[in-house]
Order: C-alpha cells, then sequence, then structure tokens
C-alpha cells in the first residue's frame, strides 16, 4: 500500500495522514471502509473454530446482572437465540488465510507490531463489559450491529469482583451504531463498550504494544544469554580487592564490592545492534499454539535435481518475518545470512518471485530449502 494514497479504509486519508492525526492519539469512525464487505469465516466457522484446543476461546455472559467467564474449547456453545453472550476467539489470521489476508490490509503499521484478528460473536445484548486495552485496535463490523459507546476517561480503575477486566465506571461521550464493513479505529486507553443489536460479528484487528518492563527486562535476559555464549574482556577474571583494610564490622557489606558489580553491568554492552537482536528474535517468535507442517522435499520443485523452476516463494501465514539493516530474522530466529536485497523483498511482499535465473547466494537458497522444508514459505508455481 502506497502510503500517499488515499483510501476507503481510513476513510479517504492516506495511511501517512493516519499515521499523523490518529495512530496513538485519537478515535477515528469509518464508514464504509470496506464496501460490500464479506467476513473471512462465517458466524458458523467461527463456532467450529472454538471447539479446537489449539485455538484461544472464551465465553462471556451475565447471569443474575453478574458477569461470567469460560475459557474455551467449546463442545457446546449457548443457543442463537439466548441473549447476552459472546464469544470471542483470537489469533483467527494464524488458522484462515481470508482472516490473515484481511490483516496484511493494514501493513501501512510496521510487521512489528502486528499482533492477531480476533472475532467475536454476540447474541442481542451481548458484550463483555466497558474496558481500555493496552494495545491500538481497528474494530470491523463482520455482521448485524453493534452498538459502540467510547469515552477517553481518567479513572480506569477495574472492578476488582469481575472474571474480566470491566471499569469500575464508564463516562461514555460518543456513540455509534457500526454495521457490515465500518470500522472503529481507537488508541490504547480508550474506553470503550460493545452491545450487539441482534446476533453480530465484529472483527477485532490487534496491535502489540510491549510495556517498558517487558522492553527492559527482555534486554537484560538476552544481555545475560549473549554473556553466557561470549563474556566481553572487561569481564573475564574475579572480583579483587587487594589493599582491604581488616574489617572492624565483618558482616559489613564492602562498598568496593557493590561498585564492582556496577562496573560490571556498565560493562555489558546494550547497543542498537543487540536490541535489535532481541526484538527481532522476540517479535517473531511463533504463539505456542503454532505448529508448522514439514513439507515432503519430492513436493517441491524448488529443491528439484537442476534448480528452482519458475515460480514464487511464499511465507506461511504463520511465519513471521522482519528485519533490521543486515539482521534478519524469521519465526523467532536470527537467520544466518545477511538480509539481502531479495530476503526484504520476500519480508516485505511475504512473496517471491523466483526463477531459473534468480539472483540468490548458495547459502540462502540453502536456507530457503531449509524454510521449505519445515513449511515455513512454500513454493507456488507459475500460473
Amino acid at each position: 500500500m502506497n502510503p500517499d494514497t488515499p483510501t476507503s479504509l481510513l476513510g479517504g486519508l492516506t495511511p501517512s495522514q493516519f499515521m499523523q492525526r490518529h495512530w496513538q492519539r485519537k478515535p477515528l469512525l469509518i464508514r464504509r471502509a470496506f464496501e460490500g464487505f464479506r467476513p473471512p469465516l462465517s458466524i458458523a466457522e467461527v463456532k467450529r473454530l472454538a471447539r479446537r484446543d489449539d485455538v484461544e476461546s472464551r465465553l462471556v455472559w451475565r447471569e443474575q446482572g453478574q458477569w461470567q467467564m469460560e475459557q474455551g474449547p467449546f463442545a457446546r456453545l449457548p443457543p442463537a437465540r439466548d441473549p447476552e453472550w459472546s464469544l470471542l476467539v483470537q489469533g483467527v489470521n494464524l488458522h484462515a488465510d481470508a482472516a490473515a489476508d484481511l490483516m496484511a490490509q493494514f501493513r501501512f503499521i510496521p510487521d512489528a507490531r502486528l499482533d492477531d484478528v480476533m472475532i467475536s460473536i454476540a447474541t442481542d445484548r451481548g458484550g463483555v463489559g466497558p474496558h481500555f486495552d493496552s494495545y491500538d485496535v481497528f474494530l470491523l463490523q463482520g455482521a448485524g450491529r453493534r452498538r459502540w459507546r467510547i469515552g477517553k476517561q481518567k479513572n480506569l480503575d477495574l472492578d476488582p469482583d469481575a472474571p474480566l477486566k470491566i471499569l469500575r465506571t464508564f463516562e461514555p461521550t460518543e456513540e455509534f451504531v457500526l454495521e457490515p464493513g465500518d470500522m472503529l479505529y481507537l488508541p490504547p486507553a480508550y474506553a470503550h463498550d460493545g452491545i450487539a443489536e441482534g446476533e453480530c460479528m465484529t472483527i477485532s484487528i490487534g496491535f502489540r504494544s510491549p510495556s517498558l518492563l517487558e522492553l527492559a527486562r527482555g534486554m537484560l535476559e538476552s544481555a545475560s544469554d549473549e554473556l553466557g555464549q561470549q563474556a566481553p574482556a572487561a569481564l573475564r577474571g574475579h572480583y579483587r580487592d587487594a589493599g582491604q583494610p581488616a574489617a572492624r564490622h565483618p558482616a559489613e557489606l564492602p562498598a568496593s564490592l557493590i561498585d564492582s558489580a556496577l562496573a560490571a553491568v556498565a560493562a555489558v554492552r546494550h547497543d542498537r545492534a543487540a536490541a535489535a537482536r532481541y526484538l527481532g528474535c522476540w517479535l517473531t517468535e511463533p504463539k505456542p499454539e503454532v505448529v508448522f507442517e514439514p513439507a515432503d522435499p519430492a513436493t517441491l520443485p524448488w529443491l528439484a535435481e537442476g534448480g528452482p523452476q519458475t515460480g514464487s516463494l511464499c511465507l506461511d501465514r504463520r511465519t513471521q518475518m522482519i528485519y533490521r539493516d543486515r539482521l534478519l530474522f524469521i519465526n523467532g530466529e536470527l537467520a544466518p545470512v545477511p538480509a539481502s536485497a531479495s530476503l526484504r523483498r520476500l519480508a516485505d511482499s511475504r512473496r517471491l518471485a523466483c526463477g531459473p535465473g534468480a539472483r540468490l547466494s548458495i547459502d540462502e537458497k540453502s536456507l530457503l530449502d531449509e524454510w521449505l522444508e519445515a513449511g515455513w514459505i512454500h513454493w507456488r508455481p507459475l500460473a
């Protein structure tokens, strides 16, 4: 998507304008973001996903005025005629190509921020209560109607008795009814409450926003792992205290030992390359439920004797691939080859046209062979 081309997806704004005016700043209601929209899955297909033990799902309902929640999988769900219940299914993009294709339309936002597609279905008056998210989200109406009330409130205290994160008080300032194809963008910490008007489906395209604590902890853990592989010269050796006077207070911790500990920590490198290595591996790590199916090499023309035939290499919908400078990351691993122009095209387009004249090094071809056999990428012959 050209970041400077207006699009109906963003209500006529260009992606650049949206990112400057709304992203992380203020909501945007987009009528007919998708003209004649058809959801990536039917309500029945979403219910079938909720039966699987490799799919994260939740059922939320109210009983005698109290919120209730149960984790899936669900062998049976309440009948559609019963009001006030909602089914939420996470990571639908991992299980359906159509949902992955829908998420790909939001790649004007860096892949490092893309999280997943959640689909919720609800019966009349169903919802999950007033709440806020710590991440950015696009709420796309897939079927039926849902009434949204939103507000930028300072009091974000939660109800301690609720089984899910529900605001203790809710102060809406705006209200919208969304119909199929309509979409509402909300930045983090914007309170909202969606109530179904009849049976409906809402598709949430969410964007991960790691906490600063997560980033700090992850960087320290990554640095610790790297120290275990090769310690810098400044950290080789042991604490020395020649000249330490005889202790008058033997239980007192020596100041020189504290100074040495601080000096040792300061010697650990926390540079941009280290941060990129940590973030690249962490952000592309597959979710626990993801299992790739190894390919049969005999079915892959790419691996046939005589070299690759004409076609394309395509990333599996579950594969995550990003790069920074010459570092390339895929499914939680740092690739052993530099991020060449060809491999960057594969990451950016999620597809790489190939043929007998493909300009790939021997190491790149060998690595692509491994990814093909692992099921991380797939071969598509020229139609």
